[in-house]
C-alpha cells in the first residue's frame, strides 16, 4: 500500500465525514492507489489549495458526485433510460452553469484517483498513448485537464490542443496546465468551442483523445466521423464512454459494446484495443444483464 499523505488523508476524513456510506468504500479503494496516483492526487488537492480551496469544499464536490450520480442510478433502473435525453436539457443547469461545473469538475477530478474504475481507464491510457510519437495532440473536451496533463507529461507531441464547450471546463484545464504543480507545461492552447464549428483540417491531428464526450451528445456517430476526419491515417485515438451509466448530464444511453462498436466502424474507424470495467465485485457479464453501468475504453485507428 502507498503512503497516504497528509492532504489525502484529510480530504477521506471530510468525505467520510460528510457521507459516512462512503467510509469502507474509500479504506478499501486507498490501498489500491499506487505511488505515482498517490503524487498525483497529492498535487490536485495541493492545486486546489493554491487557489483557495480547501479539502472542506472538495469533499463536498465528491459528494456531488456521488449523490447525483446514485439519484440518476435510482431513476434508470425505475424506467431503463436516462432521465434527459437532448443537450439543451442539461446544458443551462450543468455546463454553462459557473458553480455547479466547477464543483463537477473538481469532483470527478476527485474520483480519477479514488473510483478504481475511473483509475482503471487513467491507467489504460497511460499505457496506451505512445511515448514518441510526433505530431499535433487534440483533445476533445478535457474536462478538468487530468488526462490532458497525464498525455503532456507522458507523449512527445510537439503541440496541444483542447476543445471544449464549457467555459468552466476551459478556465480549470488551463489553470491547472499552468499552475506547475504537475510539471511545466508548453505548446498548449485551450479553447472554447463547439468541435464541429472549429476549422480544423482534414488528416491534421496525430493524436485525438475523447474522454467520457459520447454519452454526453445527442449524436455521438456525428463526434466519430469528425474524429475520423482530422485524424492522421496513423493517428493514435482513445475514447472512453460508458453502458448502462446515468449521470445528471448523461443524454444518450449505449447498452451493449456492440452499440458502440457499430458507431465506430460507421465513421470509418476501427478497434485496435479496448478496455472493459465492470460494476464493482461483478463481471462485465452479470454487470450487463443487471443494467449496471460498465465503463469503455477504447483505442482506436482507421
Amino acid at each position: 500500500m502507498s503512503t497516504v499523505t497528509g492532504r489525502i488523508e484529510a480530504l477521506t476524513r471530510n468525505i467520510v465525514s460528510i457521507n459516512p456510506l462512503q467510509r469502507n468504500f474509500i479504506s478499501e479503494s486507498v490501498t489500491d492507489i499506487r505511488d505515482d496516483e498517490m503524487r498525483d492526487m497529492d498535487a490536485y488537492i495541493g492545486y486546489a489549495e493554491s487557489l483557495g480551496i480547501e479539502s472542506p469544499y472538495l469533499a463536498e464536490c465528491y459528494d456531488l458526485i456521488v449523490k447525483d450520480t446514485l439519484r440518476e442510478q435510482m431513476y434508470f433502473q425505475r424506467h431503463r433510460r436516462y432521465r434527459y435525453s437532448t443537450f439543451d436539457e442539461v446544458a443551462n443547469s450543468v455546463y454553462f452553469n459557473p458553480d455547479y461545473m466547477r464543483r463537477y469538475m473538481h469532483g470527478l477530478a476527485i474520483t480519477a484517483y479514488l473510483w478504481p474504475n475511473h483509475r482503471a481507464l487513467h491507467r489504460f491510457f497511460v499505457e496506451s498513448i505512445p511515448a514518441d510519437q510526433q505530431g499535433r495532440y487534440l483533445e476533445v473536451g478535457p474536462g478538468h485537464g487530468v488526462f490532458m496533463m497525464c498525455a503532456m507529461r507522458q507523449s512527445a507531441y510537439e503541440s496541444f490542443a483542447g476543445i471544449d464547450i464549457s467555459p468552466t471546463s476551459v478556465e480549470m484545464t488551463s489553470a491547472l496546465l499552468g499552475s506547475g504543480f504537475f510539471g511545466e507545461f508548453g505548446n498548449y492552447e485551450i479553447v472554447e468551442q463547439d468541435f464541429f464549428a472549429s476549422d480544423m483540417s482534414a488528416n491534421s491531428y496525430s493524436a485525438v483523445v475523447m474522454g467520457e464526450v459520447l454519452e454526453h451528445v445527442e449524436d455521438p456517430g456525428r463526434f466519430l466521423q469528425q474524429v475520423a476526419t482530422v485524424s492522421t491515417d496513423d493517428a493514435f485515438i482513445f475514447i472512453t464512454t460508458p453502458i448502462n451509466a446515468p449521470a445528471i448530464d448523461h443524454i444518450y444511453l449505449f447498452d451493449s459494446v456492440a452499440s458502440i462498436e457499430t458507431l465506430v466502424v460507421q465513421a470509418g474507424l476501427k478497434v485496435r484495443d479496448s478496455l472493459l470495467v465492470p460494476y464493482p465485485g461483478l463481471s462485465v457479464e452479470e454487470s450487463m444483464a443487471q443494467a449496471l453501468p460498465v465503463n469503455v475504453a477504447m483505442v482506436l485507428g482507421k
